[in-house]
């Protein structure tokens, strides 16, 4: 009796499947493997978390080159001795603030990989200047609706007594 054949055609159509879009700066996941990140989309990039801290952010896109490269995890506090590290590093300007907590690696600078590994090489050796534990997701507050007329006898009722 022959195989019956997959009707991939119909299978597409029906369980349409989304595009893995390739890792940017793939070369840096594999600098770190050893620490067994994980990743997860974030503005259109890469986040890229090692246990519970959020390290670095790959980023790369051909439509707004400005901020495209290795995005750091880090505070205010360490920029300067960072600074020292990688002297083309700067804030992202995505953001619109002269200066955030993320500073970039830009891929258009001429150390980018040599500046990409040695942030790896940092995060590998645990260096407390990069990574950050994100906040908690909170669930959105519900709004009381504050017209209807529950909500208009129940102004009613408040102002009354």
């Amino acid at each position: 009796m022959p195989k019956p054949r997959r009707n991939t055609l119909l299978a597409s159509a029906v369980f349409p499947f989304k595009k893995c879009k390739a890792v940017p700066h793939q070369f840096v996941l594999d600098a770190i493997a050893p620490l067994s990140p994980y990743t997860r989309p974030m503005f259109g990039c890469l986040g890229i978390y090692v246990k519970d801290k959020i390290v670095l952010i790959l980023r790369d896109k051909p439509e707004s080159t400005a901020d495209n490269g290795a995005w750091l995890a880090t505070t205010e506090e360490h920029h300067e001795s960072l600074r020292r590290e990688f002297p083309n590093m700067r804030s992202i300007q995505v953001l619109g603030k002269p200066v955030t907590g993320w500073q970039v690696l830009p891929v258009d600078a001429p150390d980018f990989e040599q500046a990409a590994l040695r942030a790896c090489e940092l995060v590998l050796a645990g260096d407390p200047r990069i990574g950050k534990v994100p906040g908690s997701r909170r669930p959105a507050k519900k709004t009381p609706r504050s017209s209807g007329p529950k909500a208009r006898s129940a102004a009613k009722r408040r102002t009354s007594s």
